[in-house]
């Protein structure tokens, strides 16, 4: 439209134009959806969201300027822990850690990142309340760090990965109930699904067979029995819940597979029946390799690990390596997570490398981290690539990640909801 002012002809753009509107130009794009490279991109956001975006970079005033960059969706790690992260003293910090100090170094470790380049992530298992306050922090500005899923507690049976009482002394074991994520049976299993939709959660954790780095004996052996698997998932369905799986041994895998998980985390010792089962309920794997290679290193470490789970940590970890490979071949989906918090936080991109150096293409591994994760989240309507109407994350860094992954590992800007959050000199 024109308007003639003092004999000047002006041409007015619309007024959601004016200084709502922000222009970021980029040098090049790594397209996660047409799974190419493109030329220099313009995107405009608006009110948090990408409104439109161009193949030519925009002369406007007020563009944020990234033509020597290439730009990238933000980065969804599907598999955090954000308030922990392991050194010699994570066994003994559960008796003298409160909760304002795991609160305090979750918020850290959120902020830490974020700058590392993802901005979602879902975190599989906290005491309950650390990371579901976190989150509303984050959302309403009191804190910075990435938009966060959480599970909650986990469940787990008695005695099992997640029960919380593993390794205390008789007199401190007692006996946790399903309030504590700890069930037995069917009732219990429904109990513990909807104590988590009580307190807020976005989705449910089970630790489908034993773990890693638990004080427990096994780390594969089954801790459900299938009428508690089904009984836990189709009462998540009711509550609109997906459930993520912790498993390392087949067994265990097969009948969460089966019973309708959305995911398995780690898969470690997945048969060629389980990357059958997977192919066909269409279950994602999300591998964590990152986590295996860190365990089996610090193993070697006398007195890092209780003497319970070294051994765990040198053979399990690094397995995970060849049955992703496996996987891969199989044609299962992949979907981006590290398990960090075991790994150090802000290190979450050295598990793109892991992953191609396994046989993964560069690109295969960015949609992990974007297309694919926003799939499993549930949300590809808001996250996972630099599309209109979705939520404007991006990256940027120098270079092609499509070259050369590692490139990943040092993220130079971050934009959040179309908000800068962090931009290298």
């Amino acid at each position: 439209m024109k308007k003639v002012i003092l004999g000047l002809a002006l041409t007015l753009a619309p007024l959601s134009a004016y200084a709502t509107d922000t222009i970021v130009n980029c040098g090049a794009t790594v397209d996660v959806v047409n799974q190419e490279l493109t030329g220099p991109r313009s995107f405009t956001i608006n009110g948090g969201r990408i409104s439109a975006v161009d193949n030519v970079a925009s002369t406007a005033a007020n563009v944020i300027d990234l033509s020597t960059y290439t730009c990238l969706p933000g980065l969804i790690d599907m598999h955090v822990h954000l308030t922990s992260q392991s050194n010699p003293r994570s066994y003994i910090e559960g008796f003298t850690l409160n909760p304002a100090d795991y609160a305090f170094r979750a918020a850290n470790y959120a902020n830490i990142t974020l700058e590392a380049g993802f901005t979602t992530v879902r975190n599989l298992g906290d005491d309950g309340t650390v990371t579901r306050a976190l989150r509303s922090a984050i959302a309403q500005g009191f804190a910075t760090g990435p938009r966060i899923f959480t599970a909650g507690k986990s469940l787990a049976t008695t005695g099992g990965h997640a029960d919380p009482t593993n390794g205390h002394s008789f007199d401190l074991m007692g006996d946790p109930s399903a309030v504590s994520g700890v069930v037995n049976g069917v009732a219990e299993a429904r109990k513990a699904v909807r104590q988590r939709y009580k307190e807020g959660a976005d989705l449910i954790k089970i630790t489908a067979t034993g773990g890693v780095l638990s004080t427990a004996k096994s780390g594969q052996n089954p801790q459900f029995m299938s009428d508690e698997l089904e009984a836990i998932i189709s009462t998540a369905k009711d509550y609109g819940f997906k459930v993520a799986a912790h498993a390392h041994g087949a067994e265990g895998m097969k009948r969460a597979i089966k019973a309708g998980v959305s995911s398995i985390e780690h898969g470690t010792l997945m048969d060629d029946e389980t990357r059958r089962l997977m192919k066909r309920y269409g279950t994602y794997l999300v591998p964590t390799i990152l986590a295996g290679e860190f365990v089996a290193e610090k193993a070697k470490i006398d007195g890092y690990f209780p003497e319970i789970v070294r051994p765990k940590a040198a053979a399990i970890g690094p397995q995970l390596k060849a049955n992703f490979a496996k996987a891969l071949e199989t044609g299962i989906k992949i979907a981006f997570g590290t398990d960090s918090g075991v790994s150090a936080h802000g290190d979450n991109a050295r598990e793109f490398k892991l992953m191609v150096d396994q046989g993964m293409s560069e690109i295969d591994a960015i949609r992990a981290a974007t297309v694919n994760a926003a799939d499993l989240l549930g949300e590809s309507d808001n996250l996972g690539a630099l599309s209109v109407g979705k939520f404007a994350d991006l990256v940027a860094v120098k270079g092609n990640p499509l070259d050369d992954i590692s490139i990943l590992e040092t993220i130079d800007f971050v934009m959040k909801d179309g908000k800068i959050v962090k931009k290298s000199r």
